[in-house]
Parts: C-alpha cells; sequence; structure tokens
C-alpha cells in the first residue's frame, strides 16, 4: 500500500473556520480545510502552509499540529497520513478561491456540521469546539 502524506490547515476568526469546496478528488465537492498531498522533502508544516496559501490566497503562519489521520483513499491501495494543522493569518487577508478550490468561505461549527465533509473536518471541529477554541 503506497501511503502519501498530505497536511491541512485551519483558521479561525470570529468563531468561523475557513473552509474551501474541493474542486478535485480526494472528497470532489466537499468542503474541507484547505491542505493537500506533500511535495518531496517538504514537512507537514510547510505542506500546510504552502497549500493553505495556494488555495485560499492567505499567507498563514506559525503552524501548530492539532490532530492527524490515516485515511483511505478513493482508489483502492492509496493511503494518506493527514497531519492538520492550527494557523494564523493577518486578519485583513481576504479569502479567495483559487488552485484545487471551487469556492472558500466561513462557517460556525453548526453550519459546518450540517455540510457535506470529509469525517476528519467533522472531528476536527468537535475537538476545537471541546477545547473552547470556537466558541
Amino acid at each position: 500500500m503506497n501511503t502519501e502524506l498530505a497536511s491541512s490547515a485551519i483558521l479561525i476568526r470570529n468563531g468561523r473556520v475557513l473552509l474551501i469546496r474541493r474542486k478535485n478528488p480526494p472528497s470532489l465537492d466537499m468542503f474541507a480545510f484547505p491542505g493537500g498531498r506533500a511535495e518531496p522533502g517538504e514537512s507537514p508544516d510547510q505542506t500546510a502552509l504552502r497549500e493553505f496559501e495556494e488555495e485560499t490566497g492567505i499567507a498563514a503562519r506559525d503552524p501548530t499540529l492539532f490532530a492527524t489521520y490515516d485515511l483511505h483513499s478513493e482508489n483502492p491501495g492509496r493511503h494518506f497520513h493527514l497531519s492538520v494543522f492550527l494557523v494564523q493569518a493577518d486578519a485583513e487577508a481576504i479569502a479567495e478561491a483559487r488552485d484545487d478550490a471551487a469556492d472558500a468561505g466561513w462557517f460556525t461549527p453548526d453550519e459546518i456540521k450540517a455540510m457535506n465533509c470529509p469525517a476528519s473536518v467533522l472531528d476536527c471541529v468537535d475537538r476545537l469546539e471541546q477545547g473552547f477554541e470556537l466558541g
């Protein structure tokens, strides 16, 4: 089985989380944290920051590891190790859907729970609420 490294990033503003709608597999048309596959030689936190900027246009900083997941791909034989980071960014930075993102928006935990999202995103939102990161 081929294990691929991937990372995503969580940015929170005023109790809302930035999500993108994926326009490519995996998770096509699902709302997720900005992220993607690692490039050769890239650390998980570098992947999270690069993918975040590529998909939202926002230069994030200060990645802190929040959660990790072992995910099976929609394609048999492929497996992803996903690292999820909390990040910071300038408050005036505006999110734009770019690269692999079809849309970008800010959502409350209740809105996210009603959306088509990967299980890892829903788990992170639950953890954020329990840890009072969102409220």
